[in-house]
């Protein structure tokens, strides 16, 4: 009788665990494609109706699509690599915040108006460390089309941006090249005022 009891615990547990394993699952269905996929057309929307909205407008509207396609805070520690480390905890909660920002503001700058250009999906492909790699392509009427090759990570609840590739140049390569040079000669404050003075920029151009 006891036996029976504890064998019934057992496949009763099993159950349970199987459920939440397929809850977890079902909770990040979404595929690093559809992440890409869904900031493009949030993207596209916004450049439609990007001269109503203005500078301000378009920022706002892209907030929330920026936030919840990249890996901001991962963004960051790459971009200084080993100085993140070196940096105290309120140093770097600062210069996620300000990568966020700067990130957001940069695509309210560069996708500010619509003249009938679409994204289009290519292929793509997994990475030796576990990431997937989507190849898409901006057609642009009456001009080449630009290749963005969009790497992503699996965070364990959703697949996230990393690092975007437009034309052969990785966005992330140029920032950490830049941004690591400046923390180890001139010191973080100099890279607050270099990211704030960047953001400055795009809020008036």
């Amino acid at each position: 009788m006891l036996f029976r009891y504890l064998k019934v615990g057992i496949f009763a547990s099993i159950f349970i665990l199987n459920t939440v394993i397929a809850s977890a699952q079902e909770n990040s269905t979404t595929t690093a494609k559809q992440v890409v996929e869904k900031f493009q057309a949030d993207l596209i929307s916004v450049m439609k109706n990007g001269k109503q909205l203005g500078y301000a407008g378009r920022y706002a509207n892209l907030q929330d699509a920026v936030i919840n396609s990249h890996d901001l805070p991962k963004i960051a520690r790459v971009i200084v690599g080993k100085e993140w480390e070196k940096l105290s905890t309120d140093q770097q909660k600062k210069l996620e915040d300000l990568i966020i920002r700067l990130s957001i503001a940069s695509y309210a700058h560069n996708f500010k108006d619509y003249a009938g250009e679409s994204f289009t999906y290519d292929s793509e492909e997994e990475t030796t460390r576990g990431g997937i790699l989507v190849h898409s392509h901006l057609s642009i009427p009456d001009d080449k089309p630009v290749k963005f090759d969009y790497m992503l990570k699996d965070t364990g609840t959703n697949w996230r941006i990393i690092n975007i590739i437009a034309n052969g140049v990785s966005d992330l390569a140029l920032k950490r090249s830049e941004y690591t040079s400046i923390l180890q000669n001139e010191g973080f404050d100099a890279l607050v005022s270099k990211i704030d003075g960047k953001i400055n920029d795009y809020s008036k151009l």
